[in-house]
């Protein structure tokens, strides 16, 4: 980020990256909602991928898949005598096989007999590892598809997490730049905040706060003072 994000630089070049920044936020403000659209289309398509593996998955076990875990909860907490172990259901670890040898008359003889499977004790523990993981990130994704859209339609949320996570910055430059800006905006500021220096954050802020206040913005039609929509 320009080595903004340390803050250890002399202070002419500073100026200068400071300038820079300022300078593209100023020319390009309210034109980021695209770019930032397609970030959270990515988080949604997270969300469906991973649903979407979940019912792979559970066409692949015949229907038994998305219900697994419950059922081994289920099992570890039932009595002994009464519980069924599903995973055995879904990974056997006996079967019955069938070989053909040559006897001693030189005839292909058959064999039945019963086949140890003990790659199933792995693959039983792969599973349930792969369901809990499965459900731990979509609901994860999930909130975080709900905290977007939050984001998305209240600009008040907007402010408030600019207040709460860049508490150098003045409120009332970050209610107007909020105000004169849209959601695509209040997202590059938020990560241009994550990742360079508090300070040198703070001074780019409140500078464009500050150019904000002393022109009438060309892009921003129909401004009447309140918090604008994304």
């Amino acid at each position: 980020m320009m080595d903004l994000d340390i803050g250890i630089c002399s202070d002419i070049e500073k100026k200068q990256k400071k300038k820079l920044m300022l300078d593209y936020l100023w020319e390009n403000l309210r034109y980021h909602n695209w770019w930032a659209y397609k970030y959270y289309l990515c988080e949604v398509l997270a969300l469906v991928n991973v649903i979407g593996q979940m019912f792979l998955m559970n066409r692949f076990f015949d229907g038994a898949f998305l219900t697994f875990g419950f059922e081994v909860i289920s099992f570890l907490d039932s009595d002994q005598e009464d519980r069924l172990d599903p995973m055995i259901q879904i990974f056997p670890r006996m079967t019955k096989c069938t070989f053909y040898k040559y006897g001693v008359s030189g005839e292909v003889e058959r064999h039945d007999a019963i086949c140890i499977l003990p790659l199933n004790v792995v693959n039983e523990k792969i599973y349930v590892f792969l369901w809990f993981w499965f459900i731990i990130l979509g609901i994860l994704t999930l909130f975080t598809v709900i905290y977007r859209i939050m984001i998305i339609f209240s600009p008040r949320m907007r402010v408030y997490l600019l207040r709460m996570r860049f508490r150098l910055i003045r409120q009332d430059a970050i209610d107007l730049i909020v105000r004169r800006s849209k959601m695509g905006d209040w997202f590059l500021f938020y990560m241009l905040g994550e990742n360079v220096d508090s300070i040198i954050f703070r001074d780019v802020m409140q500078e464009l706060a500050n150019k904000l206040n002393k022109h009438n913005f060309h892009h921003v039609g129909g401004f009447k003072g309140d918090i604008q929509e994304a």
